[in-house]
């Protein structure tokens, strides 16, 4: 999930977007002082659209550099100093974004390019949370959006009269190696509970960012994030709904294939035909992804063994060797070696003295070269993966530098997170051999392939309804659809009706689950990670392509292959400077999103569980 968006998660630690969104207000808010400050108005009057614009791009950076670094110092020292000073940052944000779109008002109707046209369009779109034009309710907002984070940054779950208090790092861990049905659920509950205390803030964080929606044209916010895609809002909505009907059946018959597993682990008392699974079973505090569970999940029992978190851990890997793996990938493929200030500046490693968010996350700090990520890394396979995905944002940075500061940002926010995850695609058995991870081995048998392919659809497949419902269910609260009464009813519900799940103990609206998934009170969108975990196969599918493999999409890496990277460095360099349409084409060849190469990617797996699952019940 960079700055990100932040990114998360990405997905695999859903990594990054929030510090990308974050700098994303840094730098459109930047715009808005200038706008409303730096000429008199007799001169500003004056202005042509086309200057208007290329004042803003050219003045913003050294506001940019400020407000990025408060942002990045509670993140990575949480305090209430560091909290109040990113409160009344973003407070200033806010107020500048709101006089920016005023300003930007007076050029309707008026001639300019078409660059400025776009330009003006992104600023309009350019914050996640929008801030009502009353002073006091602007500065409350401030206030709620840092609380917010500050909380669950914060946030630790202590047995009653015990001493033992883990975060979330420490809690997550007990869902990904305990296989007691009890201790999964004493983490899991013990997660969520410390949410509760969000649901006051994000019930007025709502009303506040949704009045600010309305302010600038839309009907509520989550109406504005979907007008983000070069199409109308409900144009989008369908679009999203049709990619996820191209994925469903796939995610059916997994969901299906691992219930029997489970049941087989914990009991059918527990895990019962045709009901919703319990949400704490699956390896991952949100039932997100599923890969911890891996062992209770393999098809064929030691076949092509994957262990490569032992490998990690033998070697010696540590966070900066880690990063080292994923930069050296990125090299390979004509990218340009990381800046010396990335490891001087970046977080690699969770410090032993003070709270941060240990949620990864890459940022651009100054719209040049100054990148960083910030994450706990643990030397995991899961982790590795992360810091690739990380670097994928880094050097989406670094390739669109030179475009001017309202074009740098994804063409889409669903390819920013695409990056990352297209170069993990090439992390095939063959790749992790060559780097010393897994033994080299012959051309692998069917049983290997199936193997590998259950490990990466935990991971990839297993996460689709979920990168889809998040913003589903805050569409549904931002348009009053879900009053904040049913938060929790209806967060359950559409879990329920996309991943087959449900939660393992009663829950009540005296809870907020939503809230212990850092992207709700963090103000990240979400479904660009869903539209990333569609788009990565796409554009792996066009570098192979480009670099003329032959063969399964499966066993394809593009890592040494310098004829696809200079394509991929091509596209990523366009930025937000064209409709994401134009920029899929040069890539790809089709402006349409399409779920055909995932399907293609994962047909072996799907007939292999089609013929597990004949003659159990499936669905729920």
């Amino acid at each position: 999930m960079t700055t990100n968006a932040f990114h998360a998660p990405a997905p695999h630690a859903d990594v990054s977007a929030t510090a990308r969104a974050r700098l994303r207000t840094v730098v459109l808010a930047s715009l808005a002082i200038v706008a409303a400050t730096a000429l008199p108005p007799r001169l500003a009057r004056a202005e042509t659209a086309d200057e208007f614009v290329a004042r803003l791009n050219q003045e913003f950076a050294f506001i940019t550099r400020e407000l990025s670094a408060a942002g990045w110092t509670q993140a990575t020292y949480i305090t209430v100093d560091t909290q109040l000073l990113t409160a009344r940052a973003n407070e200033r944000f806010l107020e500048s974004f709101s006089r920016a779109v005023t300003e930007a008002k007076r050029f309707a109707g008026q001639p300019m390019s078409p660059a400025s046209q776009r330009a003006l369009e992104l600023l309009k779109l350019g914050v996640s949370a929008p801030a009502p034009d009353d002073p006091a309710k602007r500065a409350e907002l401030a206030t709620l959006l840092a609380g917010m984070e500050a909380k669950y940054g914060e946030a630790r779950y202590c047995r009653e009269g015990s001493q033992d208090c883990r975060d979330e790092v420490q809690l997550k861990a007990v869902l990904e190696k305990s296989r007691d049905y009890d201790e999964l659920l004493d983490a899991w509950q013990g997660w969520h509970d410390q949410a509760r205390g969000l649901r006051t803030d994000y019930t007025r964080y709502v009303a506040l960012a949704n009045e600010g929606a309305r302010e600038l044209g839309y009907r509520d916010l989550g109406a504005m994030w979907r007008s983000g895609y070069d199409m109308p809002a409900d144009a989008f909505t369908k679009e999203a709904a049709r990619l996820y009907s191209q994925v469903e059946p796939l995610y059916r018959n997994l969901q299906c294939y691992a219930r029997q597993k489970l049941a087989q682990k914990y009991g059918e008392d527990k895990v019962p035909a045709g009901k919703p699974i319990p949400a704490h079973l699956f390896g991952n505090m949100w039932a997100q992804q599923w890969d911890a569970i891996y062992d209770l999940l393999e098809p064929y029992p030691g076949v092509s063994q994957l262990d490569i978190d032992s490998a990690l851990q033998e070697q010696g890997y540590d966070p900066v060797r880690m990063t080292r793996s994923a930069e050296d990938f990125y090299k390979s493929i004509a990218f340009m070696p990381l800046p010396q200030t990335f490891w001087e500046r970046s977080m690699l490693a969770q410090p032993r003295d003070r709270n941060v968010q240990c949620h990864a996350s890459a940022w651009h700090m100054d719209g040049k070269d100054d990148v960083r990520i910030k994450m706990c890394t643990r030397p995991t396979y899961e982790e590795l993966r992360t810091v690739y995905h990380e670097l994928g944002h880094v050097y989406y940075y670094l390739w669109y530098q030179d475009q001017p500061y309202l074009f740098q940002n994804g063409a889409h926010d669903g390819f920013h997170e695409a990056i990352g995850d297209t170069v993990n695609l090439s992390m095939t058995p063959a790749y992790l051999a060559r780097i010393g991870l897994v033994p080299a081995e012959a051309k692998p048998g069917r049983e290997a392939l199936i193997n590998r392919q259950m490990k990466m659809a935990l991971q990839k497949i297993a996460f689709l309804p979920f990168g889809k419902m998040i913003d589903e269910w805050r569409w549904q609260v931002f348009s009053g659809q879900v009053a904040p009464q049913d938060y929790n009813a209806a967060w359950w519900a559409i879990r329920e009706k996309y991943q087959g799940i449900r939660p393992p103990v009663p829950r009540t609206e005296a809870d907020f689950d939503p809230g212990a998934k850092y992207h709700i009170p963090g103000n990240t969108p979400y479904t660009r990670y869903f539209l990333s975990y569609i788009l990565q196969f796409q554009l792996q599918k066009a570098l192979c392509d480009a670099a003329g493999f032959k063969g399964p999409l499966a066993e394809c890496s593009i890592y040494g292959n310098e004829t696809a990277g200079k394509k991929f460095g091509a596209m990523l360099a366009k930025g937000a400077s064209q409709p994401w349409q134009d920029t899929l084409f040069e890539l790809t060849g089709t402006r349409q999103m399409d779920a055909s190469a995932i399907l293609d990617y994962f047909k072996p797996l799907e007939d292999w569980l089609e013929q597990q699952n004949k003659g159990q019940t499936c669905g729920w």
